[in-house]
């Protein structure tokens, strides 16, 4: 899972924002931001930059936590 919404909400942005930063639809963001659809590394990284482009100060491992290491803290 993504941190795209939980980052989005501490900046007050919208998804749109997001999506026009990046160049993509509100829809992939949704489906980024809910896990149903995992972007490509470059897009990934995409998604980092337009985050800290629009006030975030966010790394990659936080947008995108890794996810072997959430696996094992569940358990």
């Amino acid at each position: 899972m993504t941190n795209i919404k939980k980052i989005l909400k501490a900046i007050n942005r919208s998804q749109d924002d997001l999506a026009r930063e990046v160049g993509i639809s509100q829809g992939s963001v949704n489906h980024y931001a809910n896990g149903n659809r995992k972007p490509s590394y470059d897009m990934a990284w995409k998604v980092v930059n337009a985050l800290n482009k629009l006030g975030a100060k966010c790394t990659f491992s936080d947008v995108f936590p890794d996810p072997i290491s959430e696996s094992s803290q569940v358990a």
